[in-house]
């Protein structure tokens, strides 16, 4: 059997990330099929390399001639997409070698996470890929992502994916689908590579978190995985990454409930709750404890910096805010400080004389005496020139009777403090809410539509910052 090496997985992973040519076997003209889905995808994204297609009916598909066999192939096509079923994996992957098709996309289910002869099936597919020397992800898995390169080989309706900076690693293959969308439609930021590992037959976490850690496309990484297949490896490859890119692990299976179903979704068998606690500590990963936090963790590091401490200002229409987020802050290691006696004296200047100005903001009374625009503005600037913050939370009050502001001057600021982070959220009429997020995630500005989430970020990117130093 072939032995792996660093220098054959990092070419081959280049080829999944960076291919110049790409095969679909199983290409089909019927649109919703995971085989005409996959070319729109990479039609949609404007992949340049090279498209083929096999399909044995031969013909036309989406405008691309298809060969009825792998042998018609030209030789070394950078990487091929298997959407055939499970049976017929073995056969083709020794064909797809001896063309010189070395990074394999295995779309298919009905392996180990099915049955005793699925089980059966994927010790013989493992076999098959050790002998030939290929590299696949999956089976299992609707595929991944590199949008450097313009292309994606899930089979998910995606259309244009937007372009950042933020990298995913999951052990579910969704994450490229219906995950990949929810980004897309709700959070408004962009992604570099993701990978959807399904079964992890072959390349796994470890392989994947050294290529990112090694890329200079990705700036932040978030794993959601229910198992580690190389848990040593694993923890020397991520005590290196993390000391120089912000590392998050959402780990699924932990509890006996969880680990059936991790069983049953991708055959994976989780680790003891206390043990990956502590590697992970160890290792400098930051742990997540819900799905909703790969999003609004990486929405916030998507156009953000991490923030220098741990010491936050908000701005806040609601005494009843001020106590309960302040309350917040402290549960998840922040520190709402005193403000410096300058900082002090112009949010007085701001507000009515029986108000008493101080960290957490109450801006309320600002507003009424002024506009929106202004109270805000110059509040959230003074408290950004603060030397005693590191980030600022604004919580924005909006609704047809108090008015719709123009949000530009959160913006500009954004532009003016680049090196403190600017979160913001909302109270009020949703529809409003709805319409301010968006504009100011266009702007670069993350904002979060639940008043209690930029803190929780916040705790969590605190705990990074400190993971990343070692402390």
């Amino acid at each position: 059997m072939t032995r792996r090496n660093p220098a054959q997985t990092a070419h081959h992973l280049e080829k999944f990330f960076s291919p110049k040519s790409v095969v679909v076997i199983g290409a089909s003209a019927t649109p919703g099929k995971p085989g005409n889905v996959v070319i729109r995808n990479l039609q949609a994204n404007g992949f340049e390399g090279k498209i083929y297609l096999v399909n044995p009916r031969g013909g036309e598909i989406e405008g691309l001639k298809v060969h009825t066999s792998i042998t018609d192939l030209p030789d070394n096509i950078d990487q091929a997409i298997i959407t055939l079923p499970a049976a017929a994996t073995m056969e083709t992957i020794r064909d797809c070698a001896a063309k010189g098709i070395m990074s394999i996309v295995l779309a298919a289910s009905g392996f180990a996470e099915v049955d005793p002869s699925g089980a059966q099936l994927q010790a013989d597919l493992k076999k098959t890929i050790m002998e030939t020397g290929v590299r696949v992800l999956g089976p299992n898995t609707t595929g991944h992502v590199s949008m450097p390169s313009n292309f994606t080989s899930s089979f998910f309706p995606l259309g244009r994916i937007p372009r950042g900076n933020v990298s995913y690693i999951t052990q579910t293959g969704n994450f490229s689908g219906i995950s990949l969308r929810h980004i897309m439609s709700a959070e408004n930021f962009g992604v570099c590579r993701v990978a959807g590992l399904g079964n992890k037959i072959d390349v796994d976490e470890a392989d994947l978190l050294d290529y990112l850690g090694q890329d200079p496309e990705t700036k932040s990484i978030f794993l959601y995985l229910e198992g580690i297949k190389n848990p040593q490896r694993f923890m020397r490859v991520a005590s290196k990454v993390t000391r120089k890119k912000p590392t998050f692990l959402l780990m699924g299976g932990v509890s006996n409930a969880g680990a059936s179903a991790a069983l049953a979704h991708t055959a994976s068998l989780a680790s003891d709750e206390r043990i990956i606690d502590g590697a992970l500590a160890q290792a400098g990963i930051t742990r997540l404890f819900k799905y909703s936090h790969l999003f609004q963790v990486a929405k916030a590091l998507a156009c953000m910096p991490l923030p220098a401490g741990n010491r936050v200002s908000f701005l806040s229409p609601s005494g009843a805010f001020t106590v309960c987020m302040t309350d917040l802050c402290l549960s998840v290691g922040l520190e709402v400080p005193d403000i410096e006696d300058k900082t002090r004296a112009r949010l007085q200047d701001i507000s009515p004389s029986f108000i008493r100005m101080r960290n957490p903001v109450d801006i309320f009374g600002s507003v009424a005496l002024h506009s929106f625009e202004f109270s805000y503005g110059e509040a959230m600037e003074a408290v950004l020139k603060d030397k005693n913050i590191d980030a600022v939370v604004a919580i924005l009050m909006i609704t047809d009777e108090t008015g719709v502001p123009s949000y530009d001057f959160i913006i500009d600021l954004a532009k003016r403090y680049p090196a403190k982070p600017i979160y913001v959220t909302f109270m009020g009429q949703h529809n409003h809410n709805v319409a301010a997020k968006a504009y100011l995630e266009r702007h670069d500005v993350p904002a979060f539509m639940l008043v209690e989430e930029p803190f929780e970020v916040l705790g969590i990117l605190n705990r990074c910052r400190m993971a990343m130093k070692g402390e």
